[in-house]
């Protein structure tokens, strides 16, 4: 960008700041710190503040904004919760963020149809508060409560439950987006299937914001189970793990939730929620079904654990016990944050077909041991998809570039294993470089759908495609 470009761009951003300024008050804020909040990352990718916050309130506002910012070919990015971790966020080009926190309403639950409408700025966590009286549930679980179903959507999220329940990808049903032209579209109806079209809703699902702004989405929810039972089982080896994690999904057993922890990410949990585990390899599990499937699913588990060197079974059936597990799992970035104190700490993930996944963490794990690395394991193995969190000195240049080695290794080989930079996180700008690797010549054909639908470039630009 010349002087002169750059000059006109300021020019252009000061004068729509003006014009919404006259529109939206107080709730267009340009004050620092906020800027900063609006423009947080959990990576090395350097903070990009907005050039104003926007609270919105209203789909009309939005539309209203998309139009002005289109007229002064101004940036415009959605803002959740915050909680995304590849730089989503980020205002990479400046312009205006558009905080969705205000437009949260619960507008309709359809008990019979097993469906609701949310706005986006709904979080997982108000939702399924909402829901329970109602004995009904959203199962989309990435582990941040306070994330938003927009948000999620965006990043086409997971998280615990997806191998019984799927990601966000198979739980919206429809959305309602504003088109960076101004205009507005729904894409689809609430039946759960149609052949009419193209599909437009998982166009959408997973565009981080670069085709559309989220104004309404439409997502299944699901019958609180008659029986839910956890279980935490140490194993001699990970190795040993990740095969009890195959064979389940092979044998089709219905488990909801399984998730591993190596041994250094089971001592950090050990200290920040004080649970006594044995420190070593170890899955957490929960079932859902029937009194007598549920335990039936348990007593297959259990045999085929044990054969690949399970060292018990610690069951919790009582809800405050499940709960308690499971927040610390949750709780597994803030535990590698206080066990490494002063440290940056970020999570990263991949995904590998099923059958590769103890190849996978084997590799990755001697790789970590290899580099003298801190890089904690843990992951939604039952659909392939595990993380890393390097805790590292940013002003030791050394460590820094370990990690920095370590997670190309460990995209390169996801990638290499015919599995993805990213299982669940999204791209953002953090796994932009990756693309060409994993799709080749398809990143043309998404470019010229961002092209079609966004020719000047002003949704969430600087995202997703490597620059």
């Amino acid at each position: 960008m010349n002087d002169n470009s750059g000059a006109r761009r300021a020019r252009d951003t000061a004068t729509a700041i003006g014009v919404l300024r006259q529109r939206f008050g107080d709730r267009l804020q340009t004050g620092e710190a906020i800027r900063q909040q609006h423009g947080h990352t959990l990576t090395w990718i350097p903070n990009q503040p907005p050039d104003a916050v926007i609270f919105v309130e209203l789909a009309s506002e939005v539309v209203d904004i998309v139009r002005v910012a289109r007229q002064y070919r101004v940036p415009v990015i959605p803002f959740g919760a915050g909680t995304s971790l590849e730089g989503h966020v980020n205002a990479a080009e400046g312009g205006l963020s558009l905080d969705f926190s205000r437009m949260n309403k619960i507008v309709a639950v359809n008990e019979r149809d097993l469906d609701c409408v949310v706005e986006p700025g709904v979080s997982r966590k108000q939702l399924n508060d909402y829901l329970r009286d109602r004995g009904l549930f959203f199962p989309v679980d990435p582990g941040a409560e306070w994330a938003t179903i927009g948000g999620m959507a965006a990043t086409r999220a997971s998280g615990t439950n997806a191998v019984r329940y799927g990601t966000m990808r198979e739980n919206v049903l429809n959305v309602t987006a504003v088109l960076a032209d101004g205009s507005t579209i729904k894409t689809g109806q609430r039946a759960r299937k149609s052949s009419a079209g193209y599909d437009l809703t998982r166009l959408l699902v997973g565009s981080e914001g670069t085709l559309g702004v989220f104004t309404e989405l439409t997502v299944r929810v699901y019958g609180i189970p008659e029986r839910i039972m956890a279980a935490v089982c140490p194993f001699k080896t990970i190795e040993g793990a990740c095969n009890a994690v195959i064979q389940s999904i092979q044998l089709g057993l219905g488990i909801a939730r399984m998730e591993l922890l190596d041994a250094v990410q089971i001592k950090a949990v050990n200290g920040h929620s004080k649970l006594g585990l044995d420190e070593a390899p170890t899955l957490f599990l929960e079932f859902h079904g029937t009194d007598i499937s549920a335990r039936d699913q348990v007593a297959v588990f259990k045999d085929l654990a044990e054969a690949e060197g399970a060292i018990r079974f610690d069951w919790a059936e009582r809800e405050e016990d499940r709960n308690r597990l499971w927040k610390a799992r949750h709780d597994a970035y803030w535990a590698v944050k206080s066990t490494w104190p002063g440290r940056v700490v970020f999570a990263t993930d991949v995904c590998v077909p099923i059958s590769r996944l103890a190849e996978c963490v084997l590799e990755t794990e001697q790789d970590i041991k290899e580099l003298g690395i801190v890089a904690p394991i843990v992951g939604h193995v039952g659909d392939g998809n595990f993380h890393t969190s390097p805790a590292f000195d940013p002003a030791n240049g050394v460590e820094v570039a370990a990690v920095k080695t370590f997670v190309k290794r460990l995209t390169e080989r996801a990638i290499r294993m015919e599995g993805t930079c990213t299982g669940e996180h999204g791209i953002g700008q953090g796994k932009a470089g990756y693309m060409a690797a994993e799709h080749g010549p398809a990143i043309a054909v998404m470019r010229s759908i961002k092209a079609a639908l966004d020719p000047d470039d002003i949704l969430n630009p600087g995202k997703i495609f490597p620059l």
